[in-house]
């Protein structure tokens, strides 16, 4: 059995192989209708799936119909699995690829939903039924082609199909099989891991390279001219202080007019142009540094 399809499916395909092909060994993934196998140039299990498609053209003709392998199936429903499933041609119907395959038709038939229990067992019989016609209904029921009886093949009333297999048989399997799903643990929760939050120190960054060496680009308009305004603000300050530091120092000399020094009003009027002329120079030269008058787009 393929390693891919769970234990409890694989019991009840285990039981498919049997009741289809009369033996769940590995002979019966070569068995063809009639058990005419031994009439072809190569088994099944060597065959492509496009060598099989082509060869069951003519079973039907030749052998009374165009089931193939371990779970029998049909021309028109290996055509749809390859559809469905993206299956290449090329690739080789051995048992493990039947096994994927019929696992894949218990799952149309509504395996999860009646393991999920979601549907009953009465109900799962009867598409089971639906899918091999060795299988009974199991209950009375309306078929492919007339009102069935418990017991029953689906397609009751063809030359081809009759129920190999008891109810009862039927519905012990189905029962194992849920016994089996419910016994295994169920998968455990993968924790997603949420990434953690990487912070990544920034290295000092040395003032931009330009002609004025002002702030980073980073800055909103008015935030560069709030730090222009604060920048000319501390510097005329400081220039008034100087203003009035060099007329002490130009009173104290020869050069400075006798009748100024004398008088009070004359030493603050020569502060305050002193302090102006600094000040106003100065707070010019910090706001044009605070503010960076590249060009958008120009290189530093």
């Amino acid at each position: 059995m393929d390693r891919t399809v769970p234990l409890a499916a694989a019991r009840m395909l285990d039981f498919v192989r049997a009741t289809e092909v009369g033996t769940d060994g590995p002979s019966g993934y070569n068995v063809i209708f009639g058990f005419n196998q031994d009439k072809l140039p190569k088994p099944v299990t060597q065959m492509t799936i496009d060598e099989v498609l082509g060869s069951q053209a003519s079973w039907s003709n030749r052998f009374g119909s165009s089931a193939t392998g371990g779970y029998q199936f049909m021309r028109a429903t290996l055509t749809d699995l390859k559809r469905e499933l993206g299956l290449r041609g090329t690739q080789i119907l051995d048992a493990y690829l039947q096994d994927r395959l019929g696992f894949h038709l218990l799952k149309r038939r509504g395996y999860d939903a009646f393991m999920a229990g979601h549907i009953s067992r009465t109900e799962f019989g009867k598409r089971l039924a639906q899918e091999w016609a060795s299988f009974p209904v199991l209950a009375a029921v309306r078929g492919r082609h007339r009102d069935l009886a418990r017991g029953q093949s689906y397609y009751t009333g063809d030359p081809l199909n009759k129920a190999l297999v008891s109810p009862e048989e039927v519905e012990r399997i189905i029962d194992e099989m849920k016994e089996l799903g419910d016994a295994m643990p169920a998968p455990a929760p993968v924790a997603i891991q949420r990434p953690e939050t990487i912070v990544i120190e920034e290295p000092a960054m040395p003032a931009p390279i330009g002609h004025n060496g002002g702030p980073p680009l980073d800055l909103s308009p008015v935030e560069a001219t709030n730090k222009a305004n604060k920048g000319g603000l501390g510097a005329a300050g400081g220039a008034g202080g100087i203003g009035a530091g060099i007329v002490y120092l130009w009173s104290l000399t020869s050069w400075f007019p006798a009748e100024w020094a004398s008088d009070p009003q004359a030493i603050i009027i020569l502060t305050g142009v002193f302090a102006s002329v600094f000040g106003g120079v100065s707070a010019w030269i910090s706001a044009y540094r605070a503010v960076d008058h590249r060009i958008p787009g120009q290189a530093s």
